[in-house]
């Protein structure tokens, strides 16, 4: 098998000129300016993929965060909890979020609704930024489609640490962009154990009603 020789360049002292490192200064302030007058001159070139940018330009980086990249489609961004017409939250604080979350960053603090002895809300609603891995397990978890991740952008950077906890009202006002998510009244806006309750206490009025309509008025107990 013939082997490939590589001559390499002659070794010879350096004359006086190359000693002071003159003319090789002069070459390479020749590169840089060169660089920088076409970097300046002509436009940037704004391919998302900063491989394929082809020039003029030779810039690549994004200028963050006067220039924010485009995020992808499917990218789990701010979370936000949506609501319903009345304006309260979609969350029934059955704590499916907290629970599946791997970094621990919910809090939930559930209470009841007065006319409501089965649905919950939740009194306190939080979530740690700065725990969490954006890995997405709560928003799929959720039964109500209460918290989701559809924001379009990150979490705002903070310098102190408890600003990066959101609290329930936060998450709410991040979703005043998209509006309510379903209209009040429709099969998904309440639970199944409610919509249980409303059929049996349905059947139990009708029930009295038959009861009282059979007997009559004068021979109730």
């Amino acid at each position: 098998m013939a082997t490939k020789t590589i001559k390499l360049p002659e070794q010879r002292p350096m004359d006086a000129l190359e000693r002071t490192f003159f003319s090789e200064a002069v070459k390479g302030l020749k590169v840089i300016g060169g660089k920088w007058v076409t970097n300046m001159l002509y436009p940037h070139d704004r391919n998302f993929d900063v491989l394929e940018r082809k020039g003029p330009s030779e810039v690549v980086t994004w200028e963050y965060p006067d220039e924010a990249p485009p995020y992808p489609k499917g990218y789990r961004g701010q979370h936000r909890l949506t609501y319903r017409e009345d304006g309260r939250p979609r969350c029934v604080a059955c704590f499916m979020c907290s629970t599946h979350c791997p970094a621990n960053c919910i809090t939930i603090e559930a209470g009841e609704l007065e006319d409501d002895p089965i649905e919950k809300y939740p009194v306190r609603f939080e979530i740690d930024e700065l725990k969490c891995i954006v890995c997405g397990l709560c928003v799929e978890a959720c039964p109500k489609d209460a918290i989701r991740m559809d924001t379009g952008r990150h979490a705002t950077p903070v310098l102190d640490r408890s600003a990066a906890i959101m609290s329930r009202d936060q998450l709410m006002a991040e979703s005043k962009p998209f509006g309510s998510t379903l209209p009040v009244g429709t099969p998904f806006d309440v639970s199944r154990e409610h919509l249980r309750y409303l059929q049996m206490k349905g059947e139990k009025e009708r029930g009295a009603e038959n009861e009282e309509e059979r007997i009559g008025p004068d021979h109730r107990r």
